[in-house]
């Protein structure tokens, strides 16, 4: 008896996608361009004539590629989103229609994905809240919380707005203090990276060149051509240690509670940027606490989520401190005031709140104050660490360069 043998079928193997950068003109003639994910540029140009473009130029985003064919997403861009979602649901747009809106005119497929995925899960039926909260990494328990209460209140336009200025503002304190820290930190990378080629690379030339005229060195130069032979001999544990550092620290700062902590303590006490750390998460502590208060958020519940945005773990546990004290009945002035690390005029314009009714708008007022506070501080230490580089740079590489003409100087005295 013969059996048929069925041949089984292979299904083609799906191509992946591909993110691509065009430019175009659109029917009203406007220039536009973006990005688009797709299989080839074919796909994309066929995608813009069904929308109106006519393609100028279609290229692979390289970037996006490396990265697994998308970009991360940023704070910043969930900053953005909240604000065109604020923008357009004020005016008269509806929700469902605002994702799309948004989402197709991104220009990072993440966030359109993003966009698209809250799109469909509002779509299904589900609260907005709780479509966000299926994106923890995008969207945190404040943000969370603060839209379930403008749905719940039918105030979600003007709910979105506060946490769409919430964003900015608190997006803007974070780009001052990367911008006071990565000056230094940069100078201190580039000096290194300086002295690492003149020790290994530059310094044993002229060691060459002092050893065949067979003069006596300077002590100076001496030490230094020490230190060169040591680089090269042992350039790979120094990079061992200064990468393991970095790694150590990083691993450190995330999972152990008490180096963050001795961290934190640390970095308050260093003059010029410890002011400028305790300024901003004052700012921070004030800015969530204003929101939250104004969105009628429980004040218990409040303080929690001004104690995971401060910043600085000094400040987490003042305000957890804080919450207790409250709980138990006492004013939050005399709370703050009882912790030891909120200024005198925080704690006072504080307790005018209380007595006027207006804790919301007292404390809206004490984080514009230290935000401006924290600018003008990032301006001053720009300008104070200017002349500072120029000496630590002049020091390190002037150091070097003198220590290797220091015997030929001599060797042109004795003539």
């Amino acid at each position: 008896m013969a059996t048929a043998v069925r041949k089984r079928k292979t299904s083609p193997k799906k191509k992946k996608q591909k993110v691509f950068q065009y430019k175009g003109v659109n029917k009203q003639g406007q220039k536009v361009k973006g990005s688009m994910p797709a299989i080839d540029a074919d796909e994309v140009k066929v995608a813009l004539r069904k929308q109106g473009i006519t393609p100028k130029s279609v290229n692979a985003d390289l970037f996006a590629s490396i990265g697994g064919g998308k970009k991360p997403i940023k704070p910043a861009d969930i900053a953005v989103f909240l604000r065109q979602l604020a923008t357009m649901m004020k005016a008269g747009v509806p929700l469902v229609q605002s994702f799309d809106i948004i989402g197709k005119g991104h220009e990072n497929a993440s966030v359109q994905d993003l966009v698209m995925n809250i799109k469909e899960d509002v779509e299904a039926g589900n609260p907005f809240a709780t479509a966000l909260r299926s994106h923890p990494k995008q969207f945190d328990e404040l943000v969370c919380d603060l839209i379930h209460a403008g749905e719940q209140s039918g105030t979600l336009e003007q709910m979105l707005d506060r946490i769409a200025t919430y964003k900015e503002k608190s997006e803007a304190l974070k780009s001052k203090i990367k911008k006071a820290m990565m000056y230094p930190a940069a100078v201190v990378v580039v000096a290194l990276a300086v002295t690492a080629v003149l020790l290994i690379y530059v310094v044993p030339m002229f060691a060459e060149l002092f050893i065949g005229a067979g003069a006596d060195l300077p002590a100076f130069t001496q030490l230094v051509i020490n230190m060169s032979e040591n680089a090269q001999e042992y350039w790979w544990l120094y990079l061992i240690v200064i990468v393991g550092s970095v790694f150590g620290f990083s691993y450190l700062n995330t999972n152990s509670t008490k180096f963050r902590e001795v961290k934190d303590r640390f970095l308050l006490k260093i003059p010029v940027f410890g002011p400028l750390v305790q300024k901003a998460s004052v700012a921070r502590y004030a800015r969530t606490l204003a929101t939250t208060f104004a969105a009628g958020v429980p004040l218990v519940d409040a303080l929690d989520s001004a104690a995971g945005a401060s910043g600085n773990t000094v400040y987490k546990n003042a305000i957890q401190s804080i919450k207790e004290d409250v709980t138990s009945g006492l004013q939050i002035n005399m709370a703050m005031t009882s912790t030891g690390v909120f200024p005198n005029m925080v704690n006072q314009m504080v307790a005018i709140g209380e007595e006027s009714g207006a804790v919301d708008t007292m404390l809206s007022k004490v984080a514009d104050i230290y935000e401006g506070e924290v600018d003008d501080a990032v301006d001053g230490i720009s300008s104070l660490i200017e002349p500072f580089v120029i000496v630590f740079l002049g020091v390190v590489v002037g150091g070097l360069v003198v220590a290797m003409y220091l015997p030929i100087f001599q060797l042109g005295n004795a003539f």
